[in-house]
């Protein structure tokens, strides 16, 4: 009888997301297959460092522990072979990961393999697979930036923060922030308040991640798991997210409607061990402070026919808002 994994988390990590794989894949670049096997093999004793997605992973699995039953599963998923595998077999046993799923395809792409594990949740620092499974609508997925130099929790609850448009929610008020200008964002969501929001590429994992903080045995208000929506919207465009996670029935620990101010320092502040955005303009800024992936718009989404110009506009107008102090920013 097949594993039912529906009410269990499931995060499919790269293992360039999960340790510090940086020189190693330097060496595929400059030496090929040929170079890299044979580094690999020469050291598949040494210990990997942790990558930007490991307190991540290592504080989720932490939470089985306090569970009743098993909440989250990891699959370590890798473009490795088997044979060049072992050193990072032998990082997840030493760091003392549970982790005892794994996928080493050998250099071919992981994308197709999404559905075979069940994942609810994919990091990967491969901007291709993670596209195709955007697009693919199988779950969330996220390209993982570079980790912050100086991130070292101490907070041993889970946090991850969200932005909302084009990430928890779809793309629709973004495209008309966009092509409209924030007048008309203000006015129509401001005038569609009770409506909620569509559901975005993320929308699933955070209904998922809510119903994981009913199975921890404290109170949802002291879970070990907080949750955090992160997001350039502000008055009066703020009430119909708040009514939208009502009607799916999902609480959200913390929410900061920032109106364009930057959001590295909440980030910080919050301690996140992963942030996920849908704009390269804001996570520059945050991944230098915490764990950060960027969420792509599918290959069939109206932001991507956008012409260049706009976003630069888009830019331009946040940044001539907070000078004025009005703050009202991308979302």
């Amino acid at each position: 009888m097949p594993l039912d994994l529906s009410q269990i988390l499931v995060i499919g990590v790269s293992s360039r997301s999960l340790f510090n794989l940086e020189t190693e894949n330097q060496i595929f670049d400059e030496q090929g297959i040929k170079g890299y096997c044979k580094f690999q093999l020469e050291h598949e004793n040494d210990l990997l460092e942790p990558g930007t997605a490991f307190h991540l992973v290592q504080s989720l699995l932490h939470l089985n522990q306090d569970a009743k039953k098993r909440i989250v599963e990891v699959v370590v998923m890798s473009r490795n072979s088997p044979e060049t595998g072992v050193r990072i077999m032998n990082s997840v046993r030493r760091h003392d990961l549970d982790i005892t799923r794994m996928a080493f395809s050998g250099g071919e792409p992981l994308a197709p393999y999404i559905d075979a594990f069940d994942i609810d949740l994919f990091l990967s620092k491969d901007e291709k697979d993670v596209q195709t499974v955007i697009d693919s609508k199988e779950c969330a997925a996220a390209f993982i930036y570079a980790p912050p130099t100086s991130f070292n929790p101490t907070d041993n609850r889970v946090k991850i923060a969200f932005d909302a448009d084009a990430v928890l929610f779809s793309d629709e008020s973004e495209h008309r922030y966009k092509t409209e200008g924030m007048d008309a964002f203000h006015k129509y969501e401001q005038e569609h308040e009770d409506e909620p929001l569509n559901e975005g590429p993320f929308a699933k994992l955070l209904i998922k991640l809510s119903k994981i903080q009913e199975e921890l045995p404290t109170s949802i208000e002291l879970s070990p798991l907080r949750l955090a929506i992160v997001t350039a919207r502000n008055a009066p465009s703020h009430m119909r997210v708040i009514k939208t996670l009502r009607k799916w029935g999902v609480y959200v620990d913390e929410a900061y409607f920032l109106g364009g101010l930057s959001k590295d320092k909440v980030l910080k502040a919050f301690g996140a061990h992963i942030f996920f955005d849908d704009q390269e303009v804001h996570l520059k800024q945050t991944s230098l402070v915490v764990p950060s992936g960027q969420v792509p718009y599918s290959s069939d989404s109206p932001l991507k026919r956008l012409p260049i110009e706009s976003s630069a506009l888009a830019k331009l107008e946040v940044v001539s808002n907070i000078e004025k102090k009005e703050y009202p920013g991308t979302i």
